[in-house]
């Protein structure tokens, strides 16, 4: 499987960086060792001293798929979740100054939390889902998928045109505002409308 992120989906987030506002969708990948595997602690890696979270709601692809139009991209996903994008923020920063790939910084080993999953038919609508970040207690950001720059259906349909997607993908849909460092000892909890989908410990 493989992990399809999306950059920038958030105008808050956007701004809260100084990033341009991009013209079409903003992607890279993880690979499967990115992945913290359930119920570990995330451990701060010693190549950074930055690490920052982002939380984002997630689709889980059900079908083989590849140039989907939008207004079939509804079939392609039947669950949805939340996970954590890790970045460390200094690495990032300097790959950036230079013009160079983010993969150090995004794909790291561990930096993708995800949760539980449950099932799209939960929501009324996808396109009004609240979701939330808690640090230690205390909510640190939070979100709503109304807010996206590009929706899921819309996202499913661009990646397609570029990468074949296949059972078990996971597309990572862009994080809001709130975006800051972690702390050994920091606790961290994601929930989608005030449902808990994970919590992980940082190391």
């Amino acid at each position: 499987m493989k992990i399809i992120c999306i950059g920038r989906n958030y105008a808050d987030h956007i701004s809260e960086l100084n990033n341009e506002r991009p013209t079409e969708p903003v992607i890279f990948l993880k690979p499967d060792s990115s992945i913290l595997p359930n119920k570990n602690p995330f451990v701060i890696p010693a190549f950074s001293n930055d690490i920052h979270h982002e939380v984002e709601i997630l689709v889980k692809i059900c079908k083989v798929g590849k140039h989907i139009d939008a207004k079939f991209a509804h079939k392609y996903y039947e669950e949805i979740g939340l996970g954590i994008d890790f970045t460390a923020r200094d690495v990032q920063s300097k790959l950036k100054e230079k013009g160079l790939p983010w993969e150090k910084a995004k794909a790291f080993d561990h930096s993708a939390v995800i949760g539980n999953f449950t099932s799209k038919k939960n929501y009324s609508s996808l396109e009004n889902i609240n979701f939330e970040l808690k640090s230690n207690g205390v909510t640190v950001q939070e979100g709503n998928t109304n807010l996206m720059l590009w929706k899921i259906d819309e996202l499913i349909s661009y990646v397609s045109q570029y990468f074949t997607l296949k059972i078990g993908d996971i597309i990572f849909t862009g994080t809001p505002k709130g975006v800051a460092k972690v702390t050994e000892g920091d606790v961290l909890e994601g929930f989608i409308e005030g449902k808990s989908m994970f919590k992980v410990q940082i190391r």
